[in-house]
């Protein structure tokens, strides 16, 4: 939900909790991200109860169905399974859901679009996101190292993402750039530099 309905729309600005900032550690990302992200989607969801004039309760409250499914999932878990289940399947979602994060982190990190006179900001373009265009990666990610496409054009499907000269680029792909990012003065070594300028 906030992905579509707050990231999209954010992007690259200090309003998104997904966008790392430049000199953010990613330890310091995890926090502002998961945070941010799960009040954010809160606040949407209850803007499109008000909207929509359901209840709290309501079937289409999809934040609360989310809830009690995660929380009868872990119950589930936990009465079938015992203490260690419980255990391991916290932990793999705790590790699931900070690989994501880290994601986002290289995929957005120290790039922001500029505010314009009228007060808005600039428009989501090919340069605010950072793309890694290495055929592994590409073939196994559906694409999905083709990020600044993806925002650029939310509506294209990751299989026909297509690359842009424009579109700052990461030197590794993936997998290296997310083992990087967790030795703050490594990343920052390499990824400062190049962040455009007037981004910085």
């Amino acid at each position: 939900m906030e992905h579509n309905l707050g990231h999209h729309q954010h992007v690259s600005t200090p309003e998104d909790p997904s966008t790392a900032k430049y000199n953010q550690n990613l330890y310091a990302f995890w926090y502002q991200t998961i945070t941010g992200t799960y009040k954010k989607a809160w606040q949407i969801q209850l803007k499109l109860n008000q909207v929509n004039e359901v209840s709290f309760f309501s079937i289409y409250n999809d934040m609360f169905w989310f809830s009690i499914i995660q929380i009868a999932y872990l119950g589930v878990i936990a009465y079938f399974f015992g203490t260690l289940g419980f255990i391991l399947a916290l932990f793999s979602g705790i590790v699931g859901f900070l690989l994501l994060e880290t994601i986002n982190y290289i995929e957005h990190y120290g790039l922001r679009r500029n505010k314009l006179a009228s007060g808005r900001y600039e428009r989501v373009t090919e340069k605010h996101s950072w793309n890694s265009n290495h055929i592994m990666g590409r073939i196994i990610l559906y694409e999905l190292t083709r990020h600044s496409d993806h925002h650029y054009k939310a509506s294209k499907k990751y299989q026909i993402l297509e690359y842009h000269d424009v579109s700052p680029q990461m030197p590794f792909g993936y997998p290296t750039s997310m083992v990087m990012s967790l030795f703050p003065p490594l990343w920052f070594a390499i990824m400062n530099k190049r962040v455009p300028k007037d981004m910085k």
